[in-house]
């Protein structure tokens, strides 16, 4: 097949080319020129800007494309009116945070999707980015009717991951000693590899699929995984599980704790997402310590406290405790 990639050189799209590569497909990458350009040096790249330049695509034609850059409506709209015609199939990845609340564990494709008011259709942040991506759907679906294949991954880690929120567990775990840890050994956790769901994507655009599909990661717990960073890194770390009021009360941020996400009323069901439609289609998921070991040797980005930050907010904690 003849594939487009659009944003294919960092993180997610790029384990997309390789999992294309490895099954023999044509890829075209366009880019702006400043990520890994260097990767592929083999394949037609087209240079430019998803926002301001898509003049490099304006010649062509391909089986499918994958979008993995498209962060609000209009920039998925100009990309997929300008493709309209030239391309077969229209893959969207978009994002668990679609879904307008997460108060229920098990959410499927059916859940109602987060709004937003017109006027915030340009500014992407924590409050509008979920919302900004469902219309981004949309925008898609309407060039691409029953053509479009909607992925919505959750928190993707792997190889390359830019963000170092993942890393920065196994190696604090590794570091050893006392370690802050967020809530309980219970509390759920749910990650994919980012190569898992290249695979996946792939897969299903080999098969002409034009469905939706969560794709978030088994559901684990936080003790569990940090108990697997120490199987990967080190053993003698002891963590000290505190309760998110006492977190908060201490000053800790989720900049601090990377992945911890309040336990609240309406975030009980954010880390225990549905993925049964995706496995059935062939999502298949790799250990979690072939993960957490890919984040130790490829992880970019200094996500997470520093130890000094740590160690105040221990004794924060511990002063409120008296």
């Amino acid at each position: 097949m003849k594939l487009l990639v659009l944003g294919g050189t960092a993180f997610v799209g790029r384990h997309i080319v390789e999992a294309a590569l490895l099954r023999g497909h044509a890829l075209t990458v366009f880019h702006r020129g400043r990520t890994n350009a260097h990767l592929w040096p083999e394949l037609d790249h087209r240079i430019g800007d998803r926002d301001a330049d898509l003049e490099a695509l304006r010649e062509g034609t391909w089986d499918a494309v994958i979008d993995t850059s498209a962060y609000t409506p209009r920039v998925a709209a100009k990309s997929a009116e300008l493709l309209a015609g030239r391309v077969g199939q229209y893959t969207f990845i978009s994002t668990v945070s679609v879904y307008a609340d997460f108060a229920t564990p098990g959410i499927t494709e059916k859940a109602p999707r987060a709004t937003i008011r017109a006027g915030d259709l340009e500014t992407v942040n924590a409050d509008t980015y979920g919302a900004l991506k469902a219309r981004g759907e949309r925008a898609v679906a309407e060039h691409f009717p029953g053509k479009t294949l909607l992925v919505r991954p959750g928190i993707v880690v792997g190889p390359y991951d830019y963000t170092g929120r993942f890393a920065y567990w196994p190696r604090r775990i590794a570091e050893g000693g006392a370690v802050l840890a967020p809530g309980a050994p219970e509390r759920p956790l749910q990650v994919i590899d980012a190569r898992d769901l290249g695979a996946f994507v792939v897969g299903r655009i080999e098969a002409a699929d034009a469905g939706i599909y969560n794709a978030a990661g088994p559901v684990v717990q936080w003790g569990d995984f940090l108990g697997a960073c120490g199987d990967v890194g080190g053993h003698d770390a002891q963590p000290h599980w505190v309760a998110d009021a006492a977190l908060e009360q201490a000053g800790a941020t989720a900049a601090d704790l990377p992945l911890w996400v309040r336990a609240t009323p309406r975030a009980a069901g954010f880390y225990a997402i549905s993925s049964e439609r995706a496995v059935a289609a062939g999502l298949q998921y790799r250990p979690l310590a072939a993960s957490i070991q890919a984040a130790v040797d490829t992880g970019q980005g200094k996500a997470g406290m520093s130890r000094a930050r740590e160690a105040e907010l221990l004794r924060r904690v511990a002063a409120q405790a008296k």
